[in-house]
C-alpha cells in the first residue's frame, strides 16, 4: 500500500487551481527568488495586500505594519483579519488557535514557507510558538490559494494561512546583514533575539536566526462575585520559557529557485487554568519540543511546463504533567506524546495556450504517534493526496474547476482492530469577471466541497482503543467583489473595498462527550451546522504634506446556528463563541523617521453553549492598542525604537469563559540592524 503511494507520488497526480496568482507580494517573492536585487516600497502604507487579483478572498498583514500592531506571536496579529475568532486561554503562555468563518480550528491549514505545519494528534496548530521578528507577511485565505503551482495539501483545507519569512537582501556590494533585537516589558518579559543573513555567492545566500523568551505571565485581573462585588486576582502559573532556532538556505537557478530550512523549538510552560469558584491558582505544566527540516525546488523547464517539488520531516514531543500533590483538585496525569510525519509533494503545471493552464500534484504523507498511555494503539496514518485542475482566462473572465481525491490509511500496532481506508472526492469551481475595462471592479464566486478526517486523539484516545467517526464535511459558497481606486495625486491616494457573503454547511461534526474520567472524553459525530456570513474590508490611503496615513477597517457578521436536533430546545441556536457582530480598526501614519499606530478590536455579544439562555451569555469585549517607532539612521547602522501600549483602557475581558485576558500592558523594543 505504502509503494502504492509513492507510485501515485510519482506520477504526480495534482494540481493548481485557479489563475495565476498575482497578488503583488506573492509575486515579488517569486521574482525575489531569483535575484538580489531590492525592492524599496512604503511599508507603513501596506496594510494588507490589494485583493482584487486574487480570485478567492485574502487577507495579507506585511512589512513593517506587521511588526508595529503591539502583537506577541502569529495569532495575535491575525485578529485583525475578517472573520477570524481566536480561541486564547490566557496570557503570553496560554494556547492560540484560530477558527476561520466558524468552520473550526482543525479547517484552517497553516503553511510555513510553502510548506503544511501538521499535528496528526489533535489537528490545531498551536500559532503561539511563531514570531513575527523574522516574518515577511501572514495571509489568510478562504477557500483556497489562487496559485497555479502548490501542492495538493493546499487544497485539503477549507481555510489556510500562509507564514512566508524573509528572504535575505543585500545592498551595496554587502555580505553579511545583522538584526540584533531585544523586547522587554510587562510580566517581567524578556525577549532577545539575533538575525544573521550571509551573501555566501550570487545565487547562494543563508539566513539564521534564534531567539529566547521568558515571562512570568503574572497580571492582574478584576473576578466578579456571583454575590455582586469583584475581587482582584492575580494570574499565576503563566510563565514561559522558549528558544527558537531557523536556519534556511536560498539558492537561485536558472528559471526556479530551491530553499531548505531547519527549524527548531524548545519551551516549558505554566497552564494558568481556568478562574472557578474563585480559584485562581493551578500547577499544569507542559514541555514541548519540535523540530522540522524541510526543503523546497521550483523550476520554469518550458514556457509551457513548470515542476515543484517539495518534501518534509517532523518530530513533535510533548510532555504534560498535572500533579495533585501540587494542586490538590487535579487529577494526576503525566503522559509523554512523541510524533513524527514524513511528508512529499510534487506538483507539475502545463500551459499549452496563453489562456488556459492545467495543473497535477500527488502528496504522500506519513504520520505515527507514540504514548505512554494504558492501552494506546500507536497508530500510523498513510495518506495519499491527489489533484487535478485546469484554469481558464478570456478577458476579464476566469475560470477554474480542481478536483481532490483523498486516501486514508490507518494501523493500529497494538491492537486486532482493522481500520477501514478513507476514500473522498472534494471539488471545487472558482470564477471571477472584471466587467469594466476602466473600472477596477471584480465579482467573485466559488463553492468547495471540504473533509476533515478525524485526529488521532478523535479516533483512539479513548478507553477502547478504537472508534468509528466519521469525517467532518464542509461546503462552502463564496459571493464577493472586490473595488480599487488609485489617484496619483492630491491628499487622496486610493481606495480599497472589499466584501463577501458566504454561507457554510457542515455534516458529522465531531463533537466531544465527557465520560466518568475527566481527562479521557468520548468523541462522536452528533451535528450540523449552518453559518451564513459576511465579511467586509475598506482601507484608505492618504498623503498630507509629508505625512501618509492609511486607515483600515473589518467587520464581520455571522450567523452561525446548530441545528444538530430539531427536537431540542435549543435547536437553532447560536454556536458557542461565535459571535453576531466583530470589527477592528487600524490607522497608521508615518513622518520621516516617524510611525504611529493604533488599532482597535472588537467581538460582539456571544454565548458560551448553543443554550442561548441568559445563564450562558458572554459580554462584548474591545481593545486599543498603540505604537510609536522611531529609526535613527548612522554610518552603516540603524537604530529602531519602538514603544508599545496594549489594552490602554484596562477593558477587563476574557475570550474564552473562565480564562482572564491582561489589562494595560507595555512593551519597549529596540534593533540594532547592521
Amino acid at each position: 500500500m505504502a509503494l502504492a503511494l509513492a507510485a501515485m507520488l510519482a506520477g504526480s497526480c495534482f494540481f493548481a487551481a485557479s489563475a495565476q496568482d498575482r497578488d503583488s507580494t506573492a509575486v515579488s517573492e517569486e521574482k525575489n527568488w531569483a535575484s538580489d536585487t531590492t525592492l524599496s516600497i512604503d511599508e507603513v502604507m501596506v496594510v494588507a495586500t490589494r485583493t482584487s487579483q486574487e480570485v478567492v478572498p485574502v487577507q495579507m498583514l506585511s512589512g513593517e505594519k506587521l511588526r508595529s500592531l503591539g502583537t506577541h506571536s502569529i495569532a495575535d496579529a491575525i485578529r485583525y483579519f475578517s472573520g477570524v475568532q481566536i480561541k486564547d486561554f490566557g496570557g503570553i503562555g496560554g494556547l492560540k488557535s484560530i477558527n476561520v468563518r466558524s468552520l473550526g480550528s482543525q479547517h484552517v491549514g497553516v503553511f510555513y514557507d510553502g510548506v503544511e505545519l501538521g499535528n496528526a494528534q489533535n489537528g490545531i496548530v498551536d500559532l503561539g510558538r511563531f514570531s513575527l521578528d523574522n516574518m515577511e507577511s501572514v495571509s489568510l485565505y478562504n477557500g483556497q490559494k489562487s496559485a497555479t503551482l502548490q501542492s495538493a495539501k493546499d487544497y485539503a483545507s477549507a481555510n489556510a494561512v500562509y507564514l512566508r519569512t524573509k528572504k535575505p537582501r543585500f545592498t551595496d556590494g554587502k555580505r553579511n546583514n545583522w538584526n540584533f533585537g531585544l523586547k522587554g516589558g510587562s510580566f517581567m518579559t524578556v525577549n532577545p533575539s539575533v538575525l544573521w543573513e550571509h551573501k555566501i555567492s550570487d545565487r547562494l545566500s543563508l539566513s539564521a536566526s534564534t531567539e529566547f523568551l521568558y515571562t512570568t505571565g503574572r497580571y492582574k485581573f478584576t473576578y466578579a462575585k456571583q454575590d455582586g462585588y469583584d475581587t482582584t486576582g492575580v494570574r499565576q502559573n503563566g510563565d514561559v520559557r522558549m528558544t527558537r532556532a531557523e536556519v534556511a538556505l536560498f539558492g537561485d537557478i536558472e528559471g526556479g529557485y530551491w530553499r531548505a530550512k531547519v527549524y527548531f523549538y524548545d519551551s516549558e510552560r505554566g497552564y494558568p487554568g481556568a478562574v472557578v469558584r474563585g480559584k485562581f491558582v493551578h500547577q499544569d505544566r507542559q514541555w514541548d519540543d519540535n523540530f522540522f527540516a524541510q526543503g523546497s525546488f521550483k523550476k520554469d523547464f518550458a514556457p509551457w511546463y513548470s515542476l515543484q517539488v517539495s518534501g518534509k520531516y517532523a518530530y513533535d514531543y510533548l510532555h504534560y504533567l498535572a500533579d495533585p500533590r501540587l494542586d490538590v483538585t487535579a487529577m494526576y496525569v503525566d503522559n509523554r506524546y512523541r510524533q513524527q510525519e514524513a511528508y512529499l509533494s510534487a506538483a507539475h503545471r502545463f500551459k499549452p495556450f496563453r489562456w488556459w493552464t492545467l495543473s497535477l500534484a500527488t502528496d504522500f504523507q506519513w504520520n505515527s504517534l507514540d504514548a505512554d498511555l494504558r492501552d494506546f494503539v500507536y497508530p500510523l496514518r498513510y495518506a495519499g493526496y491527489g489533484a487535478a485542475a485546469t484554469a481558464f482566462e478570456f478577458g476579464g473572465l476566469k475560470l477554474s474547476a480542481s478536483l481532490l481525491y483523498t486516501y486514508i490509511h490507518d494501523v493500529l500496532r497494538a491492537s486486532d482492530a482493522e481500520m477501514e481506508d478513507r476514500h473522498q472526492l472534494s471539488p471545487a469551481v472558482i470564477a471571477s469577471w472584471k466587467p469594466f475595462r476602466d473600472i477596477d471592479l471584480e465579482l467573485r464566486a466559488f463553492y468547495k466541497k471540504n473533509y476533515r478526517m478525524p485526529t488521532f486523539n478523535d479516533l483512539y484516545y479513548t478507553f477502547t482503543g478504537a472508534s468509528w467517526l466519521e469525517p467532518e464535511e464542509t461546503s462552502q459558497y463564496d459571493f464577493g467583489a472586490t473595488w480599487h481606486l488609485i489617484r496619483s495625486r492630491g491628499w487622496f491616494r486610493g481606495l480599497d473595498i472589499q466584501a463577501d457573503v458566504y454561507f457554510n454547511q457542515i455534516d458529522n461534526k465531531i463533537i466531544a462527550m465527557p465520560t466518568s474520567n475527566q481527562f479521557r472524553w468520548t468523541m462522536m459525530n452528533l451535528g450540523y451546522v449552518e453559518i451564513l456570513g459576511v465579511d467586509a474590508a475598506a482601507q484608505g490611503y492618504f498623503r498630507f504634506g509629508p505625512v501618509d496615513v492609511s486607515p483600515r477597517v473589518n467587520y464581520t457578521f455571522q450567523r452561525a446556528r446548530d441545528l444538530t436536533d430539531p427536537t431540542s430546545e435549543w435547536y437553532g441556536g447560536q454556536v458557542a463563541y461565535i459571535p453576531l457582530h466583530s470589527c477592528s480598526v487600524t490607522l497608521g501614519a508615518a513622518y520621516s523617521s516617524w510611525s504611529f499606530n493604533y488599532s482597535f478590536i472588537y467581538t460582539g455579544e456571544r454565548y458560551e453553549s448553543s443554550a442561548n439562555i441568559p445563564e450562558n451569555y458572554a459580554q462584548p469585549w474591545y481593545t486599543h492598542d498603540i505604537s510609536l517607532t522611531k529609526s535613527f539612521l548612522f554610518k552603516g547602522w540603524e537604530l529602531q525604537a519602538t514603544a508599545l501600549v496594549n489594552n490602554i483602557l484596562n477593558q477587563q475581558y476574557e475570550v474564552v469563559k473562565c480564562y482572564p485576558m491582561p489589562g494595560t500592558n507595555f512593551m519597549i523594543k529596540v534593533n540594532f540592524i547592521l
